[in-house]
């Protein structure tokens, strides 16, 4: 748990830029870490009318315990693999 706070105050000080891998129509919503920087995301809302993309945002800013005006999706809007600005 100590490992976890010391790296969200690392991502709440520093801009960072992470891969995420988007799985739209999950049955549950879950962030798995695969890497340094590169995730995989499912998220429950279908990739449609930019719903999963926020779905995405909301996911992100619970997992990193920041507010979602923190997260900006940089590359990636219409497809599964996403460049996410986060801080």
């Amino acid at each position: 748990m100590l490992v976890r706070a010391a790296r969200l105050r690392l991502f709440s000080a520093v801009a960072s830029r992470i891969t995420v891998t988007v799985k739209p129509n999950a049955k549950k919503a879950e962030i798995v870490e695969l890497g340094a920087n590169r995730y995989r995301a499912c998220v429950r809302e279908p990739a449609r009318d930019g719903k999963a993309n926020r779905a995405l945002i909301d996911l992100l800013a619970a997992h990193f315990r920041l507010p979602k005006r923190s997260i900006e999706i940089v590359h990636g809007q219409s497809g599964r693999q996403k460049v996410v600005d986060i801080g």
